[in-house]
């Protein structure tokens, strides 16, 4: 696979075992600024290991991942970590909300790891919820908000430090099919109005249609796809 011009991140070639299973078995990778790539394939088909490698969280054991221009297979630690704290945002299925912070301290959280100040981060925070329809419930905590709610607070944590890459992995599979499918309208407006990329894992067809592009993966290999409405 050639990586179009202009990709903002690629990866070619990735090969990646768990003991005796591959995982991923010669996997690649494009995503440009501002585009929404969903990554489909059956349980076990290796599209969250390929997201894992592609945000940094594990190494493959070969092939090559570049960001930007930059060759993440060769960063250390502790620089794969600044670019998800500062760079990457995530949204995971079930959210992973602190359950002990307010809705508007978890928003917050990634900008006061980074150092901003409690009332900037708030305020930013406040901002986001705001366009992602959940302002009402800056003061409640995740144990008091529905799912869906939840959910939209969780695409607020991820788009508070203005990533540039944003990874949802199964974003709606926790949630009824009118939920998910706001969650998504949502996500995906506003990762567009700030120009991020979107890394999608999904198996459902109803989900991969907000994308731009789909890429496959079956037993370690992908296909990319041109989307078709």
């Amino acid at each position: 696979m050639t990586a179009p011009a202009g990709s903002l991140l690629t990866a070619r070639d990735l090969r990646k075992a768990y003991g005796p299973t591959l995982a991923l078995d010669g996997a690649c990778f494009s995503v440009h600024p501002g585009e929404v790539v969903a990554v489909m394939g059956p349980s076990g088909s290796g599209k969250s290991t390929l997201l894992h490698c592609l945000a940094g969280i594990v190494p493959p054991d070969s092939g090559s991942i570049s960001y930007a221009g930059r060759e993440m297979t060769g960063m250390s630690d502790s620089e794969r970590s600044a670019l998800r704290r500062g760079e990457f945002g995530f949204v995971f299925q079930f959210g992973q909300l602190v359950p002990e912070l307010t809705c508007v301290e978890n928003v917050a959280l990634p900008l006061r790891l980074n150092g901003t100040s409690r009332r900037a981060a708030e305020r930013a925070a406040l901002g986001w919820m705001e366009r992602l329809e959940v302002a009402g419930l800056a003061a409640k905590r995740p144990g008091e908000v529905s799912g869906g709610q939840g959910q939209r607070v969780a695409v607020a944590r991820a788009l508070v430090t203005g990533p540039r890459v944003l990874f949802a992995d199964e974003p709606t599979g926790a949630l009824d099919s009118l939920n998910g499918e706001r969650v998504m309208e949502l996500l995906t407006e506003a990762a567009r109005s700030t120009h991020a990329a979107v890394v999608l894992v999904t198996h459902e067809a109803r989900v991969a249609a907000y994308s731009d592009r789909e890429i496959v993966v079956r037993d370690g290999r992908s296909r990319d796809m041109e989307h078709v409405a």
